[in-house]
């Protein structure tokens, strides 16, 4: 008995060791060689900083829209809303979604509505849509802009994001750095 104590001493002391100091200091060791060091990409646009890997609200006519988020696109708590898929609040709250994309997209039918733009991701900080999201916002934005459609699809085309070494996940777009090109298209 006093042996397996000894043991279990031990086997807690070395795993204490090795988790919370040498992974710390190894994690951390990496993170400095990354280009942001370990901070995040970090975008400066008219003289204010934004994180690209946190997902920003935009809901404006004239800009891409990004994905719903459970957590208000507060990075200090993400998170999702933990409601399950029949849930009848969760039910209401995406049919208002829906009903929102459709009057502010009025040529748009309900079966084109992607389901990036009306459900939250899992950590409600999710700064990506999928090209089908930003191609169905491309009519309202290019009258909100007086733009061409064309203008925005070859946008949408130079930002979108290939998959991890083109197999794991889908193509994306980063919302903030699409409505950051968009404001250059014209200097707005």
């Amino acid at each position: 008995m006093k042996n397996t104590f000894l043991q279990a001493i031990k086997l807690t002391i070395a795993c204490l060791v090795l988790l919370t100091i040498i992974y710390t200091l190894l994690i951390y060791g990496i993170a400095q060689v990354t280009p942001d060091k370990g901070n995040g990409e970090i975008i400066a646009a008219k003289g204010k900083r934004y994180y690209a890997n946190v997902g920003q609200s935009f809901t404006a006519n004239n800009y891409f829209n990004s994905r719903p988020s459970a957590v208000a696109y507060n990075a200090a708590g993400s998170g999702g809303s933990n409601k399950g898929p029949a849930n009848p609040e969760y039910l209401t709250e995406v049919q208002k979604r829906i009903d929102t994309l459709l009057i502010l997209n009025p040529e748009m039918k309900r079966s084109d509505v992607p389901a990036d733009l009306v459900t939250a991701s899992g950590s409600g900080l999710d700064p990506h849509i999928s090209v089908l999201s930003a191609k169905f916002q491309v009519k309202r934005i290019a009258k909100a802009r007086n733009l061409k459609a064309e203008e925005l699809e070859t946008l949408i085309k130079n930002h979108t994001e290939q998959p991890l070494l083109g197999l794991f996940g889908p193509e994306k777009i980063n919302v903030l750095k699409l409505n950051i090109a968009l404001n250059n298209l014209r200097n707005e």
